[in-house]
């Protein structure tokens, strides 16, 4: 691990391509962060329960143990951010990743300033006062305490669903949400059949947020995966 000062944020990054390490080494610690590397699942199961890191980078091709059985073990015991990087850029491997507890995914080759930026926004949803806090994105802004939402200042009413969906992804900042873990969320275990409710509610919603509906910039959907709502200033 770098010996670098150790009240910068601690990366894991669990891949087992050498040259891939190195590249991420370089690029994290150029950034602010001190890295470990594992080159297997069972090495980085063990390093991050040893050195609780602030973030893990993880690859989902392993030798050892497959990238999503990582994650289903690190959720036993761990809220640690995880960012997939994967080869794999299929819907089916990103909605797994995600249901199985990633916080995003990035699919290789990537770019730098990306993975920095969603680094970024996983690790501002660790701390438990967030959902507390009132969020703010681009015009619009969600009082998650007292349930108001205001876009330029101006009052933004919403029904119940569509509030429940847009506090969801509020307290997602930033971070893809699966079609399934919204509908769970807001319809209940019995709401994997409304995705047709889902998209009915996200178009009401984008109608009272955006200000072209047609075009969305903070209501995102992410193509065959779920939606998002956008970090924006």
């Amino acid at each position: 691990m770098s010996a670098r000062d150790v009240t910068l944020p601690l990366a894991l990054v669990i891949d087992d391509e050498q040259q891939m390490r190195r590249l991420l080494r370089v690029v994290l610690e150029a950034n602010g962060y001190r890295v470990a590397t594992a080159s297997g699942g069972e090495e980085g199961l063990v390093m991050a329960a040893t050195w609780r890191p602030d973030v893990i980078i993880l690859d989902l091709g392993l030798p050892d143990l497959e990238g999503l059985a990582v994650l289903k073990r690190l959720r036993e015991w761990s809220q640690v951010p995880v960012i997939v990087l994967s080869v794999r850029d299929r819907d089916t491997d990103k909605i797994a990743a995600l249901d199985s507890g990633a916080d995003d995914y990035v699919s290789k080759p990537f770019s730098t300033g990306e993975l920095l930026a969603r680094l970024r926004v996983a690790q501002r949803h660790v701390q438990p006062a967030d959902e507390a806090a009132v969020v703010r994105t681009g015009g619009l802004q969600i009082n998650l305490a007292s349930r108001a939402v205001t876009l330029n200042g101006e009052a933004v009413t919403l029904t119940a669903t569509e509030y429940a969906i847009l506090r969801l992804l509020a307290r997602h900042l930033g971070r893809v949400l699966t079609q399934r873990q919204i509908l769970r969320e807001v319809w209940g275990p019995g709401g994997a059949d409304q995705a047709h409710y889902l998209r009915v509610y996200v178009a009401r919603l984008r109608g009272k947020i955006e200000a072209v509906p047609a075009r969305p910039e903070l209501l995102l959907t992410e193509l065959g995966v779920g939606y998002r709502l956008a970090v924006k200033d």
